[in-house]
C-alpha cells in the first residue's frame, strides 16, 4: 500500500449552510482523506448543509468556534451560497487572516476566491475564481492579479475556478502540504 503523505495533517473544509458546490466538497475531501489526513467541515450555522446538486453534510463545528492554530490548511468551498454565507463572513476572515500571518495553506474554489479577496489575503497574489463580473471585481478589489486557469498556485494560496477544477485543486492542496511536511 502507498504511504499516505498527509497523515497527521488537520484541513479544514468550510462550506455555505445552502448551495455549497457538492464535488468541490466532495472531491477533494475524498483525496484528502486517502492522503491520511483529518478533515474537519466547518459552517456558518448549525445543521445539515444543503449542496447545490442535492449533497447533504452535516458540519463539524461551526467557523465561530475554529481556531488557526488546530488546523494546517483551509479550503474554502465554492458554490452559489459562497456570496450569501461566506463573503462577507467575519469568522471565516478572522480564520483566513489568522491562518495566512501563521503562514498555512490557504485555498478556496470557485466563488470562494471572493472571500479570500475580501478577507485581504490575497493582495498581490496571483489567484482565479469563477469567472463572474461580482467575483472578478472582489479579486481586483482586493489586489490580487487574476489568472484565466483551472488552478493557480501562488506558493501556499492555491485557487481553482469551479468544479470541473476540483479534483486538480485538492491534488495542488495534498501537493503543496506533502512539501510542507518534508520540510519538517
Amino acid at each position: 500500500m502507498a504511504e499516505k503523505r498527509l497523515t497527521g495533517t488537520r484541513i479544514l473544509m468550510v462550506i455555505a449552510p445552502d448551495q455549497f458546490r457538492d464535488e468541490e466538497l466532495l472531491e477533494p475531501k475524498k483525496i484528502f482523506l486517502e492522503e491520511g489526513a483529518q478533515v474537519v467541515v466547518a459552517s456558518t450555522r448549525d445543521g445539515e448543509a444543503k449542496g447545490m446538486l442535492g449533497a447533504r453534510c452535516q458540519p463539524d463545528t461551526l467557523l465561530a468556534k475554529a481556531s488557526a492554530g488546530d488546523y494546517d490548511a483551509i479550503v474554502v468551498v465554492g458554490g452559489m451560497g459562497s456570496p450569501q454565507h461566506l463573503w462577507d463572513c467575519a469568522d471565516l476572515h478572522r480564520l483566513l487572516k489568522e491562518m495566512d500571518r501563521e503562514e498555512k495553506v490557504i485555498s478556496g474554489i470557485c466563488l470562494s476566491g471572493a472571500a479570500l479577496a475580501r478577507a485581504g489575503v490575497l493582495a498581490g497574489r496571483e489567484a482565479t475564481v469563477w469567472p463572474a463580473p461580482e467575483s472578478l471585481a472582489a479579486l481586483n478589489a482586493g489586489k490580487a492579479r487574476y489568472k484565466k486557469e483551472p488552478v493557480v498556485c501562488d506558493g501556499r494560496v492555491i485557487t481553482a475556478n469551479g468544479p470541473e477544477a476540483a479534483r486538480q485543486f485538492g491534488q495542488a492542496i495534498v501537493k503543496e502540504l506533502a512539501r510542507r511536511l518534508s520540510r519538517v
